[in-house]
């Protein structure tokens, strides 16, 4: 009698996909991980003819969501809409599950972009040296939120308290959205934020920006001094975005999704898009993914000893 034999093979790139398609964002709605993510899914659906769903799982600093990714079926229907916390967690918490780079394979390195520094109206300080003034003449009344522990926000006021010396208390929220919020509520005094989603407030005057953190000042807001400009010298954080897939996805599957997300960050209007709000689209391949977060990951332990930034 013969025996039925099954095999279960990987999906191929002629089959693939075969459902919809789960990007898997560490944030909740309203942050620029979350607008990089919707701008790229709908596109990417078009593209397969299949769902894409953006799954918001923010909180535990981006590590509940890098953990479902890393235990999905490599099979190229899970993605993770990533950014620099990836990179930074690995320095600020020892007892991470997963590998940051080991564990996903690279998909495309989106962009990068700076970070601009926005306060409360309420607040006295018209510029950097009147926060740092503010900081150090106000003790303990200087806090500063963030989209969560080991998110470019967070760094950011890291390097910004050790390399002026003030005084000053980083507050994490889950994502970029709530602690803007209470940014313009007054409950924190400021916040180092993705460009794109403050922009809304500071054209309706509900914050005030003072400088960006980027080498260069920003097409979109060309008035902003960057921070090294405005008196710390040296100064520059700039975070990056990307997507990565579970480890272990065929190398047509890796190639395709590549392909078609450089095609979508490549078309006029979302370079446009993009760039206007002071982002540079990288649009690269999956190695060169690779090296940068390797580098990335060094870089930023680096900064994470120097500044003693912990998790609060």
């Amino acid at each position: 009698m013969l025996l039925a034999s099954h095999t279960h093979a990987q999906p191929t790139e002629e089959v693939y996909p075969s459902r919809p398609i789960r990007l898997i964002t560490p944030a909740p709605p309203g942050g620029s991980t979350d607008l990089l993510a919707r701008l790229i899914g709908p596109r990417l659906a078009q593209v397969f003819n299949r769902q894409v769903v953006v799954d918001n799982r923010g909180g535990g600093g981006g590590v509940v969501a890098a953990e479902l990714t890393a235990k999905a079926a490599p099979d190229g229907h899970t993605l993770l809409m990533a950014y620099s916390q990836h990179t930074t967690n690995v320095s600020l918490n020892p007892k991470l599950s997963y590998r940051a780079v080991d564990d996903y394979q690279p998909i495309v390195h989106v962009t990068s972009a700076p970070l601009v520094l926005v306060v409360n109206t309420g607040l006295t300080a018209n510029s950097v040296q009147d926060l740092i003034t503010y900081g150090k003449t106000n003790p303990g009344k200087l806090n500063l939120s963030s989209a969560g522990n080991g998110s470019g926000g967070h760094i950011a006021a890291e390097l910004f308290k050790y390399m002026t010396k003030t005084p000053l208390q980083h507050i994490p929220y889950k994502g970029m959205g709530p602690a803007i919020v209470d940014v313009v509520g007054g409950n924190v005094q400021g916040i180092f934020a993705g460009i794109v989603p403050v922009q809304p407030l500071l054209k309706s005057g509900r914050v005030r920006a003072l400088a960006v953190t980027s080498a260069k000042r920003v097409p979109s807001a060309p008035e902003l001094p960057t921070v090294a400009e405005a008196g710390v010298p040296g100064y520059e954080v700039i975070t990056w975005y990307g997507i990565l897939a579970p480890a272990g996805v065929p190398k047509p599957i890796v190639t395709r999704l590549n392909t078609e997300i450089v095609k979508i960050l490549r078309a006029p209007d979302v370079q446009q898009r993009l760039t206007s709000d002071g982002a540079e689209v990288i649009a690269g391949t999956p190695e060169a993914f690779e090296k940068t977060l390797r580098e990335e990951m060094e870089k930023l332990g680096r900064m994470v000893k120097a500044t003693g930034a912990r998790l609060d």
